[in-house]
């Protein structure tokens, strides 16, 4: 019997997001291929993050990966944000990850940040295969450079780059070339599918909108990346222009806890608070392919960091008009079935209404648009690298910068 290849994903932490999301996709794939055996460490066991501390034990990621057997551990620090001396690591701290470390033939670093530990001495000398989901390395802290330090030490067998702009954003930064791998991303179709129109309606009471509302759906944190205030400013407009509008915003810090989203609320609606009715604070949702499916339009206001958003192939997948802001691969995803903005609240609402007005038209394209989206083929890729980087063990060189 052909013993299994040991992957080792090491994340910041767990916490809400389309990154970490997409990750324990892939890992669930592979763990139960049978040709891999996956575990995860996580550097914090909580993190304060979109005004919320967001434990391990109870984030989605977590339980759907320890569900299938995947062993996860934590380094156990329970807050992000410290001071610059606590980003250091504590002997133990470093000893614990070498230890599980060693028992693995590859590691996945989940973003950049994570290098930080992978680059402290002692580490055991496994091939780094570093996943990639902005389109931003300059704006990551000192993310980059250890990423940079890791190349050079010979650590980096590979780096997966979700979008072509994430390949060439980090290629404009230094990192070789030949190290850039882009597989897009993709989703589970099952999941992610439309639902019957009786269905949609039921999902639409569910979240208290009316059966024949237009409805604009935000999936994404409470982040200045994605641009909450221009949303908001759009979702003003959209529902001005159109009476039987509502607008959804499900992600972490999406409701009436965040002071500073109510803020911006009160401000933007105080002259109008009956359209303010039809904005709904959903949070941190576990079902999002119900909201998608309830939705007519999946909306994205980013103006920078983003690479290939996941909300919009969700959205899309679900039978929803993908409208969002040219960012990353955004124009490539959307072609043919969305549509590209001007990131400008009149221009957007516009959108909106057009995406909505379009809807019949588009709904046949993004249904032949499914396989091209398929987790399957993205999974498939990720096996391909990290069995490339393994076996090219013997092969690998310290990369100049």
């Amino acid at each position: 019997m052909t013993s299994q290849l040991r992957v080792m994903s090491i994340y910041e932490g767990f916490f809400s997001g389309g990154a970490r999301a997409l990750h324990t996709t892939v890992v669930a794939g592979l763990h139960t291929g049978g040709s891999h055996h996956h575990s995860v460490l996580s550097i914090y066991a909580a993190m304060r993050r979109e005004t919320l501390l967001q434990r391990m034990e109870e984030d989605a990621s977590y339980r759907s990966l320890s569900a299938i057997g995947v062993e996860v551990r934590s380094l156990g620090r329970r807050i992000g944000g410290e001071t610059a001396a606590r980003k250091t690591f504590s002997p133990s701290e470093v000893a614990t990850a070498i230890a599980h470390a060693e028992r693995a033939d590859i590691i996945l670093s989940l973003k950049e940040q994570p290098l930080r530990l992978v680059n402290r001495p002692g580490f055991p000398h496994r091939p780094v295969i570093v996943c990639l989901h902005r389109s931003d390395p300059e704006n990551q802290g000192s993310a980059l450079t250890e990423f940079k330090t890791a190349v050079a030490d010979g650590r980096v067998a590979a780096a997966i780059c979700c979008a072509e702009s994430t390949r060439s954003a980090y290629e404009a930064a230094g990192i070789p070339a030949g190290l850039l791998k882009v597989i897009p991303n993709g989703v589970d179709l099952s999941r992610f599918q439309p639902v019957p129109a009786r269905r949609r309606a039921a999902l639409r009471r569910a979240l208290g909108v009316p059966a024949k509302a237009e409805v604009v759906t935000l999936a994404a944190r409470y982040d200045p990346m994605k641009n909450i205030p221009l949303f908001l400013a759009s979702a003003r407009r959209y529902l001005e222009r159109e009476p039987n509008g509502h607008v959804l915003l499900c992600g972490a810090g999406m409701t009436t806890a965040n002071a500073e989203l109510c803020g911006l609320l009160n401000d933007l609606f105080d002259d109008e608070p009956r359209f303010l009715a039809r904005v709904h604070l959903l949070g941190i949702r576990r079902d999002m392919e119900a909201v998608y499916a309830a939705s007519d339009v999946v909306a994205l206001t980013s103006t920078s960091g983003e690479a290939a958003p996941l909300c919009l192939i969700e959205g899309a997948m679900c039978g929803a008009v993908p409208v969002s802001t040219d960012i990353g691969d955004t124009a490539i995803i959307v072609a043919g079935h969305g549509l590209i903005t001007a990131a400008e609240p009149d221009a957007i609402a516009a959108g909106w209404s057009e995406a909505v007005d379009r809807r019949a038209e588009f709904t046949p394209r993004l249904l032949g648009s499914r396989e091209r989206f398929s987790h399957t083929r993205m999974i498939a890729s990720y096996a391909t690298v990290i069995d490339a980087a393994y076996h090219d063990l013997g092969l690998r060189v310290p990369q100049r910068l």
